[in-house]
């Protein structure tokens, strides 16, 4: 979903030439303005802007770099500055998730704090749908529908042959401390008792007696037992199930492994053949299986970026807001981003049974409308065509490039 965020600012962008003038695109995120690496955007067709609403991954780029702080390191922010006064850029639009924000956020200080007119709006795009202030993050209802189409497909295989192989099935899923991507694949149930016969939330400390049990009594009654795992999910103490000690830019642990951990509890105890699954990098580029919910919020922050900093707004973060009628509905708000960043919305725990293992009906209303609608991209030769886009690079200015 980020980059139909991109093709709601580029066009917007273009629909407002005269007050906006050139629309650039760091390459590889906020690096990009680090070493004045910018994308042209105006090089790009309108066929291939419109293409990017259909495309997964980062069009121009990412990153994982966290920036330091300003108050004991002003350099990256100084040099951020040079970039832009070089290239007259007066709004500076960030996508993504709680780390972005805090970029977008610091981004916005430390131009106010060197009397540089800039004006900075976060565009949310997480599948964790932890950002706060906004009834769901763009990405997130897509990797729902993903997980939930996923979870059903799956549960069906194994029930076919539990009778005499497997009979136990851990998909394991993103969601670092909130299990909102987790509790989607409860979405895959139908009526009680439909698998996913256990959901494991990062919210709710892990019991293995309490787990193994369940399995035991699930596939005693059902003859099989279907498992969502996230990947964040730990014990008592705040230990993980599972996870490495390397960790990334942001100190963040790097995990998974979970699902296998789960497994060999399984087998260790009842005997139990098994299989399981990462979703990993799958449930957040699967384009082809979209919420087109989730596409028209997405394309709609972009957009709605650009209005509010047409309106002289900046600092903040465009949110989403639902209705409250029974029919589902939302539009656009916006919220600062003193309020957004380093601050993670868990699952409340209304959401969760009060077993631990499974979603709620209010949870149940919560998800269905995200995950409404389909939005294919267009085939050919039996794949997804996705934009290619030029990437074409403007002419540096400054003399030296950023050291860091």
């Amino acid at each position: 979903m980020i980059n139909a965020s991109a093709a709601g600012v580029i066009e917007t962008c273009r629909a407002n030439k005269d007050s906006i003038g050139t629309l650039y695109a760091g390459q590889n995120g906020i690096l990009g303005a680090l070493h004045e690496n910018l994308i042209d955007t105006s090089k790009e067709t309108p066929t291939a802007v419109a293409s990017l609403k259909h495309t997964p991954g980062g069009a121009f780029g990412s990153c994982r770099y966290k920036m330091r702080d300003h108050n004991e390191d002003s350099s990256e922010y100084e040099r951020l500055v040079e970039v832009f006064k070089a290239h007259n850029i007066g709004y500076f639009f960030y996508n993504g998730g709680g780390d972005s924000a805090d970029t977008c956020l610091k981004v916005s200080q430390i131009a106010a704090r060197m009397n540089y007119p800039l004006q900075a709006i976060h565009i949310p795009k997480t599948i964790d749908n932890d950002l706060p202030h906004t009834d769901c993050s763009p990405g997130f209802g897509s990797v729902a529908k993903y997980v939930a189409v996923s979870t059903k497909e799956a549960s069906l295989d194994i029930a076919s042959m539990c009778a005499s192989s497997t009979k136990i099935f851990i998909l394991e899923v993103m969601g670092r401390h909130a299990g909102w991507i987790a509790a989607s694949g409860g979405l895959a149930a139908e009526e009680a008792g439909d698998p996913p016969h256990i959901i494991i939330f990062p919210e709710i400390p892990f019991s293995r007696d309490e787990f193994i049990a369940k399995v035991d009594a699930t596939v005693k009654d059902k003859g099989y037992c279907v498992v969502v795992a996230s990947e964040g999910a730990k014990y008592a103490d705040g230990a993980l199930i599972s996870g490495s000690l390397h960790k990334d830019a942001f100190g963040h642990q790097q995990l998974g492994g979970v699902a296998q951990t789960l497994a060999s509890m399984v087998k260790n105890s009842l005997g139990h053949k098994y299989h399981y699954a990462l979703a990993d990098y799958l449930q957040r580029s699967a384009r082809h299986i979209a919420s087109k919910t989730d596409v028209d919020q997405a394309y709609a922050v972009g957009k709605g970026a650009v209005e509010k900093a047409l309106e002289g707004k900046g600092g903040i973060m465009v949110t989403i807001e639902r209705g409250t009628g029974k029919k589902y509905s939302w539009s656009l708000g916006e919220a600062p981003l003193s309020k957004i960043a380093n601050v993670e919305k868990k699952m409340p725990r209304s959401f969760i049974t009060k077993d631990g293992f499974g979603i709620t009906e209010k949870a149940r209303e919560y998800f269905q409308p995200l995950i409404q609608g389909e939005d294919y991209p267009p085939y050919k030769n039996g794949v997804p065509q996705y934009a290619k886009l030029k990437n074409i690079l403007i002419e540096k200015k400054l003399e030296e490039d950023f050291k860091g």
